[in-house]
Parts: C-alpha cells; structure tokens; sequence
C-alpha cells in the first residue's frame, strides 16, 4: 500500500454525522454525503467515477482523499450445503473470518468483531486462539458490504444478505466503540436499512456493556449462557465469575425493558454429560421462567484439541421438550457448514502474537474499550 492509500479515508466507516462532518470538511454541503451512503450501501457501488450523480470535482476529490476498501479476501471455502466461509485479511499476519449461511427466505451473515477473542469459554475454538486486537468499524461493516458483493448483489435486484449477526470471531461487547457505529450504519435507512431484529449481537456477558448498549443502539441481543448455574458457568464461560448469572439476567431484561424488545435469545451450547440432562433443562426453567426468553439450544462443534463432545440428538431433543413442557420457547440449531469448519463455535482465523486473556488477570479490564 503506498502511503497516500494508507492516508485516505476509508468511508466504509463513517456513520451518517461522521461522513457529513467529513463532507463537509471536503468543502460540500451535507446532502452529498447522503449521495454517498446510497451508493455505497443500497448500490453496493466503491468507485467514485461510477457515482454519476455527485459532481465531477467532488469525485476527483474523493479519489485523491477517499476510498471504499473492505477486507481482502485470503480464502474461500463453500461447503456442501451452501454455506460459505472466508478468511478475510486484517494485515500482513492477522486474519479473520465470516461465514454467509443461506436459506430458503433469508441469507444470514455471521460477521466477526475481533481478531481472535479476548475471553477464554472452554468450548470455543476462537477462544483458544488467543486475542490479538479489535477489528475497526470499517472491517466490521466492510464484510457486509464484501459479502454482497462476492454473492453477486445488483442494485435494484434482491438483498442477498437480509440478516447479520456478530457471532463470529470475539466479542462484540469488549469491542464497543467500533461495533456500536457499524450496528448504526446497518440499521441506517440510508445503510442497509435492516431491522433491528435482522441484526442480532450475541455477548458472553459483559454486564456493563449491556447497559450501554441498551442506551446507544436497538438491535436484537443473544447471549451465550451455556449453563443454568454460577459453578458450571464459571467453568464454561469464566467472565461468569466477574458477572455472574443473576446479575447478567437483569442486564438482560433491563435491555429489553429500554428497547422495548420481545425477547432475549439465550445460546446454550450441547455438550455431552456436561450440562445437558433433564435436571439441568428444569434448572433452566426454573432461571427463566416469566421472563422473555428464548432458548436456542446449539449441538456442539467439535475442533482439534476439545475435550468435548456433542450431546447425542434424542439427549438435544430430550432437553427441548423438557423446557417447552415448562413453559419456555426452545429450538434446537440446525449445525450448517461444519465440514468447512464454519459451524458455530468452530472459527479459528489466524492470530499470532496473540495474548489469551483469562479472567482475574489485570489486563482484562483494558481488552474492553469504552
């Protein structure tokens, strides 16, 4: 990269006050900035010359100042069922992933926040790669934009991808200052004018971070419980000795009451003998019974080095019916893309110099930014 690209601005992450203060910096009035978002983000569009309705000077301009850049492409692997992962360049070492997973009536883009992840839960394979640093607002929002793009988007035609969620690679909470504008710039009737059920942010529980975000953003919240009690939580998840399961529940519905949402997702990971009998599903009932709550029970993805094992199916389906007995909404998650290591739970990308962070150690409180 020569130094002049490496001092342009990249637009893909501006949110609309940014890209208007920026515009106007340009010397050009604000609308123009609403010129740009429509191009980038309902045309799919990263050449200034193809913007034929923004004036030739501007244009120049922005081709001396600005640039479209998303993510560089490594890898591509397609599996047999069609979902699709790729290994996406952060720099010259580090790399990540995101994996678009079709259906019938939507495409779902599973987008990562972090390179690597700055927790530590036992069953994740990016966990065990260590973190190495947060991923900006313009990677974050660029894997939509290039997954559109690699998917064979066309202006005017059918949105490829309908729902995005911030399930890949990290944590999304210890992220907060670049996921909040990217989650913005999606929901942005001038972005990609998602709803903000189509935008879910699933967390391992940062308690503070939920707080906030029910203040800055309106998006759909899953979070990974994996267990119904603090002593096996504290095993599988371990920010759950920082924020225990009480405290992280009233960060939920209090997420829900400032939302006015329907309901909160709780992740719950399959793992054989560990946490899936019948008494551990009546203790989860009993956590979350009266509240709106909805249990999405996920068979566990194997990787290399895991002492785990997923739960046999009639145990997974056992489980289920156990919880819909008592009242709450469950549904087991069909495991897409695991022959391409795209499954949840399976995303490794490629960090190096990396710092596993585990709970208790100092460091941990500067890994989440403000």
């Amino acid at each position: 990269m020569t130094n002049a690209a490496a001092e342009r601005v990249n637009l893909l992450g501006l949110e609309r006050p940014a890209l208007e203060e920026y515009v106007s910096r340009l010397g050009s009035k604000p609308f123009r900035a609403r010129q740009l978002m429509q191009w980038i983000y309902k045309r799919g569009e990263g050449r200034f010359a193809a913007m034929t309705d923004l004036a030739k000077d501007f244009r120049a301009l922005l081709e001396e100042r600005a640039e479209v850049r998303p993510p560089e492409v490594i890898t591509e692997k397609i599996s047999a069922d069609g979902t699709r992962k790729w290994l996406l360049r952060a720099d010259a070492s580090q790399a990540f992933e995101m994996v678009f997973i079709p259906e019938p009536d939507r495409g779902t883009l599973c987008i990562s926040s972090q390179v690597g992840c700055v927790l530590d839960c036992a069953f994740c394979s990016t966990a065990q790669q260590g973190f190495n640093r947060n991923l900006t607002t313009a990677e974050i929002v660029g894997q939509v934009w290039l997954a559109n793009r690699l998917l064979g988007f066309q202006p005017g035609g059918e949105r490829v991808v309908t729902n995005v969620v911030l399930m890949g690679m990290g944590e999304p909470l210890a992220n907060f200052r670049n996921v909040v504008p990217a989650i913005r710039i999606l929901l942005d009737d001038l972005g990609y004018d998602l709803s903000r059920r189509r935008v879910t942010l699933s967390t391992s529980g940062l308690v503070p971070q939920i707080y906030r975000l029910a203040e800055e953003v309106n998006c759909a919240l899953a979070v990974s419980l994996h267990a119904p009690n603090d002593e096996l939580r504290n095993e599988l998840v371990p920010i759950n000795r920082k924020h225990p399961i009480a405290e992280l529940l009233e960060a939920c519905w209090h997420y829900i009451d400032e939302q006015n949402g329907r309901s909160v997702t709780f992740e719950y990971v399959m793992l054989d003998g560990v946490n899936d009998s019948v008494a551990h599903a009546r203790e989860l009932a009993r956590l979350l019974a009266g509240h709106p709550a909805k249990l999405n029970l996920i068979p566990f993805n194997p990787f290399p080095g895991t002492r785990f094992r997923r739960s046999p199916m009639p145990v997974i389906q056992r489980f289920r019916d156990e919880l819909i007995a008592r009242g709450l909404i469950a549904t087991i998650r069909r495991t897409r893309g695991d022959d391409i290591d795209a499954a949840c739970g399976q995303l490794a990308g490629r960090v190096v110099n990396r710092t596993t962070v585990r709970l208790g150690e100092k460091r941990m409180g500067v890994m989440v930014q403000p």
